[in-house]
This record gives C-alpha cells, sequence and structure tokens, in this order.
C-alpha cells in the first residue's frame, strides 16, 4: 500500500511540474510574440456581416478579445455584403477587410493590388435552395429559367454559386435575373414573400428557413467536398485582406491579425456549441439559440484550420470569377500575388 501511495504522489507531482510547465510556456510565449511593436495599433476592419458563421474566425476574434491581448485595438465595421465592406478599404474608411477571398483577383483587374494573409473559410458555405412556396413543383435547376434569384449582393461569391450551379445544369447567366438581398433578416423576408423563386444564402438564415419548411436546398458547400466536386478544387472562402501597401507597411500588424484569426480557429475546431455561444453576442442568434447551434455545426466543417491558403486556390476562384464575367476568362491573374501564408 505504502508503495502504491508512493507511486500516485509521483504521478501527481509529474501532472503537476507537466502542467506547471504549460501554463508557463503560455505565459512566456506570447512575450516573446510580442517583443516587435506593430507599427499600426488600431486597425479598422470592413465586414460583410459579421453574424453570419463566414466571417465567424474574425468576429471571434473581435468578440473574444484576441485582437485585444495581441496588442491591436480592432474596430469592426458591418456592411451589407462583401462588395461594400471592399468598397470601405478602397476608399480609406477601412484598413483591412474580412471577406471573400475572389476579390483579390478581382482587384487585380482594376489594377489595385489586394493580397489576403489568413484563410478563415475552406468552402464558402454558401447554400443554393429553391423556395418552397413559388416552386413548388419543382425537379431540376433547368426549371429555374426565367425565374428570379437571390444571391446576398450581385458580384458577391453567392452571385458566384449561383452562376456555377446553373452552368452545371446547363442554363446560361443571362437566363435568370440575380436580386440582391443581403445575409440577414432581409433574405429571411424576401423569401417567405415569395420576392424569390431561388436563392444563395448563408446560415443561420438557411438554417432558419429550412426549419420552417420554406426552402428545398440543391447544392450545399458548407460541405467542403461538395465544394470541392462543384469547382473542381478548392473554392476558399472568407479570409483577411488589405492592399499589398498595408501589408508592406505593417508586417507585425499583419502577423497579430492572423495569429488571432489562427487561434480563434483552434478554438472553434474544438470548443463545444454551448461554450462557443457563451461568447457570441445574442444579436446573432435571430432570437433563435438553438438554431443558431445547429447552424455552426453544419458550418464548423468548412471553416480552415490552420489559416493557410491551399496550392491552387487562386486558380479555382479565377475560374469562379470568370463565371460571373466571361471577359475574365483570359486575364493575365498573378496568382502568387492573390495571398500569402507568411503571417500564419
Amino acid at each position: 500500500m505504502q508503495n502504491i501511495s508512493f507511486i500516485k504522489s509521483a504521478i501527481s507531482r509529474r501532472e503537476f511540474f507537466c502542467a506547471s510547465a504549460l501554463a508557463a510556456s503560455a505565459f512566456v510565449a506570447p512575450r516573446f510574440a510580442l517583443a516587435a511593436e506593430p507599427e499600426k495599433k488600431s486597425v479598422t476592419i470592413a465586414v460583410g456581416g459579421k453574424n453570419l458563421y463566414y466571417y465567424l474566425p474574425m468576429a471571434f476574434a473581435d468578440w473574444n478579445g484576441f485582437f485585444k491581448e495581441e496588442g491591436l485595438d480592432v474596430k469592426v465595421v458591418d456592411f451589407q455584403g462583401g462588395s461594400k465592406s471592399l468598397q470601405a478599404v478602397v476608399g480609406g474608411s477601412a484598413d483591412v477587410v474580412s471577406g471573400a477571398f475572389e476579390h483579390t483577383l478581382s482587384m487585380q483587374t482594376k489594377r489595385q493590388a489586394m493580397r489576403a494573409f489568413v484563410l478563415q473559410g475552406s468552402a464558402p458555405q454558401c447554400v443554393f435552395a429553391v423556395n418552397n412556396r413559388t416552386m413548388k413543383d419543382f425537379k431540376s435547376v433547368a426549371d429555374l429559367r426565367g425565374k428570379r434569384i437571390g444571391v446576398t449582393a450581385p458580384g458577391s461569391s453567392s452571385h458566384v454559386i449561383a452562376n456555377f450551379v446553373f452552368a452545371q445544369a446547363g442554363v446560361k447567366s443571362n437566363e435568370f435575373s440575380v436580386i440582391g438581398i443581403g445575409s440577414g433578416a432581409g433574405a429571411v423576408a424576401a423569401v417567405r414573400a415569395g420576392q424569390v423563386d431561388a436563392f444563395v444564402g448563408l446560415d443561420p438564415v438557411i438554417s432558419q428557413l429550412e426549419g420552417d419548411g420554406l426552402i428545398r436546398i440543391v447544392t450545399d458547400t458548407r460541405n467542403v467536398d461538395e465544394s470541392n466536386a462543384l469547382f473542381g478544387g478548392p473554392m476558399v472562402a472568407g479570409c483577411l485582406y488589405a492592399p499589398q501597401r498595408f501589408l508592406d507597411e505593417n508586417p507585425e500588424t499583419c502577423r497579430r491579425l492572423a495569429r488571432a484569426v489562427v487561434r480563434s480557429l483552434k478554438f472553434i475546431a474544438e470548443c463545444s456549441p454551448d461554450d462557443l455561444m457563451k461568447i457570441v453576442p445574442k444579436s446573432a442568434f435571430l432570437g433563435n439559440p438553438e438554431l443558431y447551434k445547429t447552424g455552426f455545426i453544419k458550418n464548423r466543417p468548412a471553416l480552415s484550420k490552420d489559416g493557410r491558403f491551399p496550392d491552387g486556390c487562386a486558380q479555382i476562384s479565377a475560374k469562379a470569377l470568370a463565371s460571373v464575367n466571361p471577359k475574365l476568362a483570359d486575364f493575365p491573374f498573378d496568382y502568387a500575388a492573390a495571398f500569402t501564408n507568411e503571417f500564419v
């Protein structure tokens, strides 16, 4: 019995010292990491729908204080759609965009160098769904010729996905009408009122409408495999990107922004829905916490695990852009300039 007590005591001491060492490393590591001062401590991030799972890693870093712990004073400004948030950076009212990766390529066509520096989503998380109210006899995507298709905003990633789904069904982009309906309550209202016959949206809107039996899902890019099959490779989604000049002038600031987002990704990958909801503000739940949990579980697999951009992602995004604007099919994109993993 004495030997058993001694062994238990030894194990306890070993566990204690291991835990102490881990705690010490967790305390010391940030001190080394923060040795260099950020060039710009106050940063404004523009986003097109902060409460969407699409932007959850960035939003969570804000809500949970990860940006502050990195020594940054981050202000997140919310806009209706990714195109609007991009305009804010171009206009100089914001420093960084939390938006769709393909905008880094589309800006090359305007001779404006934008570069992504930390990935949030490995797949678009968008869902193409049919309105059960106006399309009761829906059998295939071809039935939507001449119909009204809702997207978060014209030219957005949701518009790209609509084009890809239609293309697979042999329907041309000029054979349906595109209507911007946003990504929140406006989208829900548009579907309920029958203003669109089908739409491409994100959660929690999708989970809410599906739960009410108002839509039928046709294509679901919350599933990475389904997304890869649709696009023919990795169609990466939400990321932080900024003008190349901002990255050049503020490398330590970008490094800290990226590190905060990666911390979010790692936390989100392991946490329970209940733990997440203790930090997410109630305004994100659309009045239904259980619905938010459901959406989180469905969207989590599409989030990046490490914030890194995979090989070939820029080429896939360029192909997606050409679906919206055929003139871009022959544009000489600089794929390497669209992203960097340097700061992750």
